[in-house]
């Protein structure tokens, strides 16, 4: 019909592949924070603080922490965004830690890891998100408030990390809290720049 937007729903092949590629991303962003000693914010940041304050895996700590998002998730976005999140969260967990064991960074600059890791993490959740899925987390609120229209899933997910910083400071370190914050910054104008309603349209 003339004048009426027609939107074509990415296939299931579309979907599985673009989760995967994203995650990968999503992991290997992980991974120069991880060799920076830095963080970052939502429960990607809190999971690699307590792993450098207790020992316990990023991956394990990921997985746990993001268990009460899945409900709000299941309730509000429904079961196939709460399944794809769920296997985006675990396949980071585990790409993670398979990088870990086959690559080595040697960080010459705490603030160029930061940007790199922003840039890496953004595009591999724009990914997500553009393919029914997240990261869990802060991820799923923040999608869930675009959804219904209160705020751009980028301002969210910088305004929620904007938070989970000032807590993280605590913890990380003044040396890491710049480097931190910038990859922040990186990955939430990476998702703020190209993830709007009415510019890409997303069937849940």
């Amino acid at each position: 019909m003339d004048g009426v937007l027609q939107v074509e729903r990415h296939t299931a092949i579309e979907d599985v592949v673009a989760v995967v590629t994203g995650t990968a991303f999503v992991a290997f962003g992980v991974l120069f924070l991880q060799a920076a000693g830095l963080a970052t914010g939502g429960i990607v940041g809190l999971s690699l603080v307590v792993e450098y304050l207790t020992g316990i895996p990023f991956g394990v700590l990921f997985i746990v922490l993001n268990i009460p998002f899945y409900f709000l998730a299941w309730v509000r976005l429904g079961k196939v965004f709460t399944l794809s999140s769920i296997f985006a969260a675990t396949s980071v967990s585990f790409v993670n830690k398979m990088l870990g064991l086959g690559v080595t960074i040697s960080v010459l600059s705490p603030l160029l890891s930061g940007v790199i890791a922003g840039f890496l993490m953004g595009v591999g959740m724009l990914m997500l998100f553009r393919h029914r899925a997240s990261l869990g987390g802060f991820n799923i609120l923040a999608v869930y408030l675009q959804e219904k229209g209160v705020i751009s899933a980028g301002k969210a997910q910088m305004m929620l990390d904007a938070c989970i910083l000032l807590v993280l400071a605590l913890f990380v370190g003044v040396d890491s809290l710049l480097p931190s914050a910038l990859s922040v910054v990186v990955l939430n104008l990476v998702l703020v720049m190209n993830h709007k309603n009415g510019r890409y349209q997303v069937q849940y």
